[in-house]
Protein backbone atom coordinates (compact mmCIF):
# COMPACT_ATOMS: atom_id res chain seq x y z
CA UNK A 1 0.00 0.00 0.00
CA UNK A 2 1.31 3.71 -0.95
CA UNK A 3 -0.29 7.13 0.43
CA UNK A 4 -0.94 7.98 -3.45
CA UNK A 5 -4.29 8.16 -5.18
CA UNK A 6 -5.21 8.54 -8.95
CA UNK A 7 -6.83 11.35 -9.33
CA UNK A 8 -7.40 11.41 -13.58
CA UNK A 9 -7.26 9.56 -15.85
CA UNK A 10 -6.99 10.98 -19.41
CA UNK A 11 -6.72 10.00 -23.27
CA UNK A 12 -4.62 11.24 -25.75
CA UNK A 13 -5.57 9.80 -29.34
CA UNK A 14 -2.40 10.92 -31.75
CA UNK A 15 -1.92 10.47 -35.19
CA UNK A 16 1.94 10.13 -36.28
CA UNK A 17 2.02 9.96 -40.05
CA UNK A 18 5.14 6.78 -41.40
CA UNK A 19 8.39 7.43 -43.58
CA UNK A 20 6.74 5.20 -46.00
CA UNK A 21 3.89 2.81 -46.48
CA UNK A 22 4.78 -0.83 -45.20
CA UNK A 23 2.78 -3.60 -46.68
CA UNK A 24 1.71 -6.91 -44.62
CA UNK A 25 0.19 -10.24 -45.58
CA UNK A 26 -2.96 -8.86 -43.66
CA UNK A 27 -2.63 -4.78 -44.66
CA UNK A 28 -0.94 -1.80 -45.51
CA UNK A 29 0.05 0.81 -42.46
CA UNK A 30 0.85 4.25 -43.40
CA UNK A 31 0.98 5.35 -40.11
CA UNK A 32 1.06 4.94 -35.90
CA UNK A 33 -2.77 5.59 -34.55
CA UNK A 34 -2.42 5.04 -30.84
CA UNK A 35 -4.27 6.25 -27.34
CA UNK A 36 -1.81 7.10 -24.65
CA UNK A 37 -3.17 7.04 -21.43
CA UNK A 38 -1.86 9.38 -18.60
CA UNK A 39 -2.29 9.32 -14.91
CA UNK A 40 -2.05 11.36 -12.20
CA UNK A 41 -2.01 11.36 -8.82
CA UNK A 42 -2.39 13.45 -5.82
CA UNK A 43 1.09 13.90 -5.12
CA UNK A 44 1.41 15.12 -8.58
CA UNK A 45 3.10 11.75 -10.30
CA UNK A 46 1.81 11.00 -13.32
CA UNK A 47 2.28 7.81 -15.28
CA UNK A 48 2.24 6.69 -19.07
CA UNK A 49 0.83 3.51 -20.90
CA UNK A 50 -0.33 3.22 -25.06
CA UNK A 51 -2.69 1.26 -26.44
CA UNK A 52 -1.68 0.65 -30.11
CA UNK A 53 -4.05 -1.12 -31.29
CA UNK A 54 -4.66 -2.51 -35.39
CA UNK A 55 -7.75 -2.59 -37.09
CA UNK A 56 -7.02 -6.31 -38.60
CA UNK A 57 -4.83 -7.79 -35.75
CA UNK A 58 -6.69 -6.60 -32.00
CA UNK A 59 -9.47 -3.54 -32.50
CA UNK A 60 -9.57 0.24 -33.33
CA UNK A 61 -8.22 3.16 -31.70
CA UNK A 62 -11.93 4.23 -31.09
CA UNK A 63 -12.58 1.24 -29.03
CA UNK A 64 -9.34 0.90 -27.21
CA UNK A 65 -9.80 4.89 -26.18
CA UNK A 66 -13.75 4.82 -24.99
CA UNK A 67 -12.56 1.59 -22.97
CA UNK A 68 -9.90 3.18 -21.08
CA UNK A 69 -12.51 6.67 -20.61
CA UNK A 70 -15.39 4.95 -19.61
CA UNK A 71 -15.28 2.04 -19.11
CA UNK A 72 -11.77 1.42 -17.29
CA UNK A 73 -11.64 5.15 -15.67
CA UNK A 74 -14.55 5.17 -13.06
CA UNK A 75 -12.64 1.92 -11.80
CA UNK A 76 -9.24 3.33 -11.53
CA UNK A 77 -9.78 6.95 -10.22
CA UNK A 78 -9.01 7.01 -6.27
CA UNK A 79 -7.01 3.98 -6.57
CA UNK A 80 -3.63 3.32 -4.91
CA UNK A 81 -1.51 3.42 -8.27
CA UNK A 82 0.64 0.61 -6.54
CA UNK A 83 -1.70 -2.17 -6.57
CA UNK A 84 -1.79 -3.24 -9.80
CA UNK A 85 -2.53 -6.65 -9.39
CA UNK A 86 -6.27 -5.29 -8.00
CA UNK A 87 -6.99 -3.04 -10.26
CA UNK A 88 -6.16 -4.91 -13.20
CA UNK A 89 -8.02 -7.95 -11.77
CA UNK A 90 -11.05 -5.59 -11.67
CA UNK A 91 -10.53 -4.19 -15.53
CA UNK A 92 -10.94 -7.76 -16.49
CA UNK A 93 -14.04 -8.37 -14.54
CA UNK A 94 -15.42 -5.23 -15.78
CA UNK A 95 -14.61 -5.27 -19.39
CA UNK A 96 -14.23 -8.15 -22.10
CA UNK A 97 -11.30 -8.18 -24.18
CA UNK A 98 -9.43 -5.19 -24.93
CA UNK A 99 -5.80 -6.12 -24.58
CA UNK A 100 -4.27 -2.91 -25.68
CA UNK A 101 -6.31 -0.69 -23.70
CA UNK A 102 -5.41 -2.83 -20.01
CA UNK A 103 -2.02 -2.92 -21.26
CA UNK A 104 -1.67 0.98 -21.53
CA UNK A 105 -3.42 0.98 -18.10
CA UNK A 106 -1.18 -1.71 -16.69
CA UNK A 107 1.75 0.31 -18.19
CA UNK A 108 0.83 3.93 -16.73
CA UNK A 109 0.17 1.71 -12.83
CA UNK A 110 3.45 0.23 -13.09
CA UNK A 111 5.52 3.97 -14.02
CA UNK A 112 3.87 5.47 -10.97
CA UNK A 113 4.33 2.53 -8.83
CA UNK A 114 8.39 2.68 -10.06
CA UNK A 115 8.43 6.24 -9.42
CA UNK A 116 7.14 6.00 -5.68
CA UNK A 117 9.34 2.86 -5.21
CA UNK A 118 12.37 4.29 -7.06
CA UNK A 119 12.42 1.12 -9.27
CA UNK A 120 12.54 0.58 -12.92
CA UNK A 121 9.63 -1.19 -14.63
CA UNK A 122 11.70 -4.41 -15.11
CA UNK A 123 12.64 -4.66 -11.64
CA UNK A 124 9.09 -4.25 -10.28
CA UNK A 125 8.07 -7.60 -12.20
CA UNK A 126 10.60 -9.71 -11.68
CA UNK A 127 14.29 -8.00 -12.56
CA UNK A 128 16.46 -7.20 -15.36
CA UNK A 129 17.92 -9.93 -17.02
CA UNK A 130 19.79 -7.90 -19.46
CA UNK A 131 20.36 -3.93 -20.21
CA UNK A 132 20.31 -4.04 -24.24
CA UNK A 133 17.85 -5.97 -26.58
CA UNK A 134 19.39 -6.60 -30.45
CA UNK A 135 16.89 -4.21 -32.53
CA UNK A 136 15.07 -6.00 -36.01
CA UNK A 137 13.63 -3.76 -38.38
CA UNK A 138 10.87 -5.00 -40.77
CA UNK A 139 11.56 -4.67 -44.67
CA UNK A 140 7.85 -4.09 -45.80
CA UNK A 141 8.18 -1.13 -48.33
CA UNK A 142 6.42 -2.54 -51.94
CA UNK A 143 9.27 -0.38 -53.27
CA UNK A 144 12.48 -2.96 -52.61
CA UNK A 145 14.75 -0.07 -53.74
CA UNK A 146 13.83 1.99 -51.16
CA UNK A 147 13.70 -0.69 -48.36
CA UNK A 148 17.54 -1.32 -49.63
CA UNK A 149 18.25 2.45 -48.92
CA UNK A 150 16.82 2.10 -45.13
CA UNK A 151 18.87 -1.20 -44.51
CA UNK A 152 22.29 0.47 -45.83
CA UNK A 153 21.67 3.23 -43.39
CA UNK A 154 20.76 0.78 -40.36
CA UNK A 155 23.36 -1.22 -41.36
CA UNK A 156 25.38 1.97 -40.74
CA UNK A 157 23.94 2.18 -37.08
CA UNK A 158 24.54 -1.70 -36.42
CA UNK A 159 21.70 -3.06 -36.73
CA UNK A 160 21.79 -7.05 -38.10
CA UNK A 161 18.53 -8.31 -37.62
CA UNK A 162 15.93 -7.72 -40.36
CA UNK A 163 12.69 -9.11 -40.30
CA UNK A 164 10.94 -9.46 -44.38
CA UNK A 165 7.51 -9.26 -44.42
CA UNK A 166 6.05 -11.71 -47.17
CA UNK A 167 2.26 -12.50 -48.84
CA UNK A 168 1.69 -9.31 -49.45
CA UNK A 169 3.43 -9.58 -53.38
CA UNK A 170 3.74 -13.04 -55.45
CA UNK A 171 6.24 -15.88 -54.09
CA UNK A 172 9.04 -14.63 -56.77
CA UNK A 173 8.66 -10.69 -55.35
CA UNK A 174 9.88 -12.77 -51.30
CA UNK A 175 12.16 -15.16 -53.16
CA UNK A 176 14.24 -12.17 -54.80
CA UNK A 177 14.37 -9.77 -51.74
CA UNK A 178 15.77 -12.82 -49.38
CA UNK A 179 18.35 -13.75 -52.01
CA UNK A 180 19.64 -10.31 -52.92
CA UNK A 181 19.98 -9.63 -48.99
CA UNK A 182 22.05 -13.10 -48.55
CA UNK A 183 24.10 -12.36 -50.88
CA UNK A 184 24.35 -8.83 -50.35
CA UNK A 185 25.47 -9.13 -46.64
CA UNK A 186 26.65 -12.46 -46.34
CA UNK A 187 26.07 -14.81 -42.77
CA UNK A 188 26.67 -11.30 -41.10
CA UNK A 189 22.57 -10.96 -41.57
CA UNK A 190 20.04 -12.53 -39.52
CA UNK A 191 17.00 -12.98 -41.87
CA UNK A 192 13.66 -13.41 -40.46
CA UNK A 193 9.94 -13.79 -42.26
CA UNK A 194 6.70 -12.91 -41.43
CA UNK A 195 3.46 -13.74 -43.64
CA UNK A 196 1.06 -12.07 -41.10
CA UNK A 197 -1.43 -14.62 -42.02
CA UNK A 198 -0.95 -14.41 -45.91
CA UNK A 199 -0.79 -17.72 -47.25
CA UNK A 200 -3.11 -20.76 -47.57
CA UNK A 201 -2.74 -23.92 -45.57
CA UNK A 202 -2.83 -26.06 -48.52
CA UNK A 203 0.18 -24.24 -49.79
CA UNK A 204 2.14 -22.96 -47.12
CA UNK A 205 4.91 -25.91 -46.73
CA UNK A 206 5.73 -25.72 -50.12
CA UNK A 207 6.28 -21.45 -49.86
CA UNK A 208 8.07 -22.16 -46.90
CA UNK A 209 10.31 -24.76 -48.16
CA UNK A 210 11.53 -22.71 -51.13
CA UNK A 211 12.62 -19.87 -48.14
CA UNK A 212 14.76 -22.35 -46.42
CA UNK A 213 17.93 -21.78 -48.66
CA UNK A 214 18.58 -18.47 -47.43
CA UNK A 215 18.07 -19.71 -43.41
CA UNK A 216 16.13 -17.56 -41.72
CA UNK A 217 16.02 -17.45 -37.84
CA UNK A 218 12.19 -18.05 -38.24
CA UNK A 219 8.94 -18.03 -40.33
CA UNK A 220 6.25 -16.01 -38.78
CA UNK A 221 2.09 -16.78 -38.30
CA UNK A 222 2.13 -17.94 -42.35
CA UNK A 223 -1.77 -19.33 -41.77
CA UNK A 224 -4.78 -17.67 -40.17
CA UNK A 225 -5.02 -17.39 -36.37
CA UNK A 226 -7.80 -19.50 -35.90
CA UNK A 227 -5.94 -22.19 -38.48
CA UNK A 228 -4.23 -23.82 -35.54
CA UNK A 229 -4.18 -27.21 -36.77
CA UNK A 230 -2.06 -25.98 -39.78
CA UNK A 231 -0.03 -24.19 -37.92
CA UNK A 232 0.66 -27.51 -35.75
CA UNK A 233 1.28 -29.69 -39.09
CA UNK A 234 3.71 -27.04 -40.71
CA UNK A 235 5.95 -26.95 -37.55
CA UNK A 236 6.32 -30.74 -37.83
CA UNK A 237 7.16 -30.35 -41.56
CA UNK A 238 9.51 -27.90 -41.92
CA UNK A 239 12.93 -27.28 -40.95
CA UNK A 240 12.98 -23.58 -40.30
CA UNK A 241 11.40 -22.28 -36.58
CA UNK A 242 7.92 -21.35 -36.82
CA UNK A 243 6.75 -18.16 -35.02
CA UNK A 244 2.84 -18.20 -33.49
CA UNK A 245 1.63 -14.32 -33.43
CA UNK A 246 -1.81 -14.07 -33.75
CA UNK A 247 -2.25 -17.86 -32.94
CA UNK A 248 -1.25 -16.81 -29.09
CA UNK A 249 -2.64 -14.09 -27.54
CA UNK A 250 -3.20 -15.07 -24.17
CA UNK A 251 -2.47 -17.48 -21.50
CA UNK A 252 -5.01 -19.97 -22.51
CA UNK A 253 -3.81 -19.98 -25.99
CA UNK A 254 -0.62 -20.03 -24.92
CA UNK A 255 -1.09 -23.34 -22.76
CA UNK A 256 -3.29 -25.00 -25.65
CA UNK A 257 -0.43 -23.67 -28.13
CA UNK A 258 2.22 -25.40 -26.17
CA UNK A 259 0.56 -28.46 -25.72
CA UNK A 260 -0.41 -28.94 -29.11
CA UNK A 261 2.66 -27.87 -30.44
CA UNK A 262 1.40 -24.83 -32.79
CA UNK A 263 4.74 -23.22 -33.18
CA UNK A 264 8.28 -23.49 -31.98
CA UNK A 265 8.50 -19.55 -30.78
CA UNK A 266 5.86 -17.17 -29.03
CA UNK A 267 6.01 -13.54 -29.98
CA UNK A 268 4.94 -11.38 -27.35
CA UNK A 269 3.51 -8.19 -27.71
CA UNK A 270 2.18 -6.77 -24.80
CA UNK A 271 -0.56 -4.77 -26.68
CA UNK A 272 -2.29 -8.25 -27.64
CA UNK A 273 -2.12 -10.19 -24.24
CA UNK A 274 -3.05 -7.19 -22.20
CA UNK A 275 0.30 -5.80 -20.17
CA UNK A 276 3.75 -6.99 -18.97
CA UNK A 277 2.73 -9.07 -16.40
CA UNK A 278 0.19 -11.41 -18.85
CA UNK A 279 3.44 -11.50 -21.52
CA UNK A 280 5.37 -12.66 -18.33
CA UNK A 281 3.27 -15.50 -17.94
CA UNK A 282 3.04 -16.49 -21.68
CA UNK A 283 6.84 -16.76 -21.35
CA UNK A 284 6.32 -18.96 -19.08
CA UNK A 285 4.47 -21.09 -20.12
CA UNK A 286 6.79 -21.18 -23.34
CA UNK A 287 9.51 -21.48 -21.15
CA UNK A 288 8.48 -24.91 -19.53
CA UNK A 289 7.15 -26.63 -23.44
CA UNK A 290 10.61 -25.83 -24.57
CA UNK A 291 9.20 -22.74 -26.51
CA UNK A 292 11.41 -19.67 -27.47
CA UNK A 293 9.83 -16.18 -27.18
CA UNK A 294 10.63 -12.97 -29.33
CA UNK A 295 9.82 -9.45 -28.70
CA UNK A 296 7.36 -7.99 -31.29
CA UNK A 297 5.72 -5.04 -31.62
CA UNK A 298 2.29 -3.54 -32.76
CA UNK A 299 2.87 0.05 -34.73
CA UNK A 300 3.60 1.87 -31.72
CA UNK A 301 5.08 5.08 -30.39
CA UNK A 302 8.58 5.03 -28.10
CA UNK A 303 5.85 5.30 -24.78
CA UNK A 304 4.59 1.22 -25.75
CA UNK A 305 8.31 0.59 -27.57
CA UNK A 306 9.60 1.23 -23.77
CA UNK A 307 7.10 -0.92 -22.01
CA UNK A 308 8.06 -3.84 -24.23
CA UNK A 309 11.79 -2.89 -23.75
CA UNK A 310 11.23 -3.59 -19.58
CA UNK A 311 9.27 -6.85 -20.59
CA UNK A 312 11.78 -8.30 -22.59
CA UNK A 313 14.70 -6.96 -20.25
CA UNK A 314 12.92 -9.36 -17.57
CA UNK A 315 12.18 -12.51 -19.66
CA UNK A 316 15.17 -15.16 -18.50
CA UNK A 317 15.99 -16.64 -21.82
CA UNK A 318 15.43 -13.69 -24.69
CA UNK A 319 18.11 -14.87 -27.75
CA UNK A 320 16.09 -13.51 -30.61
CA UNK A 321 16.04 -10.12 -30.02
CA UNK A 322 12.90 -7.35 -30.38
CA UNK A 323 11.13 -5.32 -33.10
CA UNK A 324 10.64 -1.74 -31.17
CA UNK A 325 11.45 -0.16 -34.17
CA UNK A 326 8.90 2.45 -34.94
CA UNK A 327 10.07 5.67 -33.36
CA UNK A 328 13.21 5.51 -34.29
CA UNK A 329 13.20 4.43 -38.25
CA UNK A 330 9.42 4.23 -39.20
CA UNK A 331 7.52 6.85 -37.99
CA UNK A 332 7.98 10.40 -38.94
CA UNK A 333 8.62 12.17 -35.37
CA UNK A 334 8.91 10.47 -32.21
CA UNK A 335 7.22 12.17 -29.56
CA UNK A 336 9.24 11.43 -26.35
CA UNK A 337 10.78 14.07 -24.33
CA UNK A 338 14.13 12.20 -25.08
CA UNK A 339 14.74 9.53 -28.24
CA UNK A 340 13.70 6.42 -27.65
CA UNK A 341 17.29 4.78 -26.50
CA UNK A 342 18.47 2.63 -29.49
CA UNK A 343 22.72 2.45 -30.01
CA UNK A 344 24.57 0.52 -32.21
CA UNK A 345 21.46 -1.60 -32.87
CA UNK A 346 20.59 -2.53 -30.00
CA UNK A 347 17.76 -0.76 -27.40
CA UNK A 348 19.01 0.34 -24.01
CA UNK A 349 16.62 -0.34 -20.87
CA UNK A 350 16.38 2.31 -18.64
CA UNK A 351 17.20 2.23 -15.42
CA UNK A 352 15.52 5.55 -14.14
CA UNK A 353 12.11 5.07 -12.03
CA UNK A 354 9.21 3.59 -13.73
CA UNK A 355 8.32 3.54 -17.35
CA UNK A 356 11.70 5.55 -17.86
CA UNK A 357 10.20 7.78 -20.81
CA UNK A 358 7.20 10.11 -21.22
CA UNK A 359 5.62 12.57 -24.12
CA UNK A 360 7.07 16.20 -25.00
CA UNK A 361 4.12 18.31 -23.98
CA UNK A 362 4.65 19.88 -27.54
CA UNK A 363 4.99 16.86 -29.64
CA UNK A 364 1.85 15.33 -28.44
CA UNK A 365 -0.32 18.43 -28.77
CA UNK A 366 0.99 18.54 -32.70
CA UNK A 367 0.05 14.86 -33.07
CA UNK A 368 -2.90 14.45 -30.37
CA UNK A 369 -6.24 14.20 -32.44
CA UNK A 370 -8.18 13.97 -29.64
CA UNK A 371 -8.55 14.53 -25.31
CA UNK A 372 -10.40 12.26 -23.69
CA UNK A 373 -10.99 14.12 -20.46
CA UNK A 374 -13.37 14.27 -17.12
CA UNK A 375 -15.82 16.56 -17.71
Amino acid sequence: MSDHRIIDLRVHCVHIPAQAVHSHGSGDVGGINAALCELTTDNGLTGWGEASPWPVFTGTLEAAAAALHVHLRPHVVGQDPCQVEPTMTQADRVLVGHPEAKAALESALLDLTGQITGLPIAELVGGRHRGEIPLSFSVANPDFGADLEDIARLWGDGVRLFKLKTGFADHAFDLMRLEHLRNTYGEAIRLRIDYNQGLLAYDAIRHIRDLEAFRPDFVEQPVRMHEREALAQITRAVDVPIMADEAVFNVHQALQGAGDRIANIFSLKTAKSGGIRRCIEIAAIARAAGIDVYGGCMFETSIAHMAGAHLMAAIPDLTLGCEFYMSTYYAQADIAQSPFPVRNGHVQVPKTPGLGIAPDPDMLGRYRTQLLKDT
